[in-house]
């Protein structure tokens, strides 16, 4: 198994330094189909620490999806355990939120406030007043205070995932969970909604793990990106990500190539 760190930018994010607040230790994940027992992992190890904006990042079926389900809960490890804060997860929670690929996501009866609103009534902690002001602000933070009272089918694809991403965060869940989320968008919108979910970072600096299969967007996304081989998913590297999506001497052109070279060389090709 090839194992190696690039780093990037000017500064270098030292998580070692820092308390994880997500640990995955050696997580093999299998599930059946009606003809086979696959193996989507294979002793997969990493930690995420506060504020990350963590990266799972591989081609197709090397498991990062699936990966995400066993963080969020929905799914228990053949082998290996994952805690949160110390903590064995065991089943989905509200310190663990999910934003999906899929627009039909929100409930197509409610309105954007009564979307954002239900998981945090539904957790019953807070009055419906208490519940409408945090919906609100964060609704507001996606920039869609003008859509209040809309319903998601008056909405484009952009606009359902902002919804989506402001539910999440409503509940100030301590990970973000996001697998491919703009992935159906088109490609200028999925840059919009890319630039909005940095500057909602530098806004709250929540933690998030999210998933793609693309390079510059794992770049543009990320502080830190783990690498996965193809099925079974393996740990092929982990890059250090400071700067690069923002600098325009050629850093984030030329991380692009190393980390493809990366993903798709042959154990045994690099030191």
């Amino acid at each position: 198994m090839l194992q190696a760190t690039v780093t990037a930018g000017p500064s270098l994010v030292e998580t070692a330094a820092r308390q994880p607040l997500l640990s995955v230790d050696k997580v093999t994940l299998r599930y059946k189909t009606p003809s086979l027992l696959v193996t989507a992992t294979e002793a997969v190890s990493f930690d995420v620490c506060q504020s990350d904006r963590f990266v799972l990042l591989g081609p197709s079926g090397c498991g990062k999806s699936t990966l995400l389900k066993a963080v969020g809960g929905y799914m228990k490890p053949a082998a290996g355990t994952i805690t949160i804060n110390g903590r064995q997860v065991s089943k989905p929670g509200p310190d663990r939120m999910m934003v999906f690929q899929e627009f039909d996501q929100l409930m197509p009866w409610k309105t954007v406030l009564q979307n954002v609103m239900f998981p945090l009534l539904a957790a019953r902690k807070l009055s419906q007043k208490e519940a409408e002001e945090i919906a609100r602000s964060y609704i507001e933070k996606v920039k869609l205070t003008r859509a209040l009272d809309s319903f998601p089918h008056t909405l484009s694809g952009g606009m359902k995932q902002r919804v989506a991403i402001a539910r999440g965060m409503a509940m100030q869940p301590d990970i973000l969970l996001m697998d491919e989320p703009f992935a159906a968008l088109d490609a200028l919108t999925r840059r919009q909604m890319q630039d909005e979910l940095l500057q909602l970072w530098e806004d709250t600096k929540f933690t998030v793990i999210f998933v793609t299969h693309s390079i510059a967007e794992a770049i543009k996304i990320s502080n830190r990106i783990l690498l996965l081989s193809p099925h079974p998913g393996r740990v092929k590297a982990e890059v250090i990500n400071a700067d690069a999506a923002s600098t325009e001497d050629g850093s984030a052109a030329a991380l692009e190539k190393e980390i493809h070279n990366l993903l798709f060389s042959e154990p045994g090709h690099r030191e």
